[in-house]
């Protein structure tokens, strides 16, 4: 029998209205899809089920994010930290291991995660978004773009700027004709004595 411990305290308000968006950003499908990848690459059996309950528990300890990366960049998570384990700090170093080795690679920091997020169920949306960007440096998924770089003479920087867009708009019919706001002020110089 599995002992689950949330030490959370349960969110109410605009927290929980957060969360639920976050929550609806969740693919099962793309979630699905990268752990039967992962599987694929680390060779292991598992669940490969897309929804959130099964994601997080197949996840959470970091072995297998642990394996992924050793399996992408071999050696780079020592073999004696790859242990399944109940104490949520290790679990979570274990992670934040993983995630670095994944940076090194490439992933960006907006693609990335925390151990948290995948720990305590913050983001796991954030989670897959990192896996897939994994996959996309590993040769899974599809082909990243390639920047594509322009340079501009000083003449053609310096023609754009006499230029003005239409989006800008024009003030030349633009004046105060007309308006009036409120009651006139009187102002008057009597003097009563």
């Amino acid at each position: 029998m599995s002992i689950c411990r949330n030490y959370r305290a349960p969110k109410y308000g605009d927290a929980r209205d957060t969360q639920m968006k976050i929550n609806k950003k969740y693919d099962s499908e793309c979630a699905g899809e990268m752990l039967n990848w992962v599987a694929s690459m680390t060779g292991e059996s598992f669940n490969t089920a897309g929804d959130m309950d099964n994601f997080q528990e197949v996840l959470k300890d970091g072995v297998l994010l642990g394996k992924l990366a050793n399996a992408l960049k071999p050696g780079s998570i020592p073999a004696k930290k790859l242990k399944s384990t109940t104490l949520s700090f290790k679990q979570m170093e274990l992670i934040q291991l993983a995630v670095d080795v994944f940076k090194q690679m490439g992933v960006k920091d907006t693609e990335s995660f925390q151990s948290v997020d995948l720990t305590e169920r913050v983001n796991l949306n954030q989670v897959v978004i990192c896996l897939q960007s994994v996959g996309r440096k590993a040769g899974h998924g599809p082909k990243e773009a390639q920047e594509n770089r322009r340079d501009f003479s000083d003449e053609q920087l310096k023609a754009g700027q006499s230029v003005i867009g239409l989006q800008m708009g024009t003030n030349q019919h633009a004046s105060q004709a007309g308006m009036s706001l409120g009651k006139m002020r009187m102002i008057t110089n009597d003097e009563k004595q």
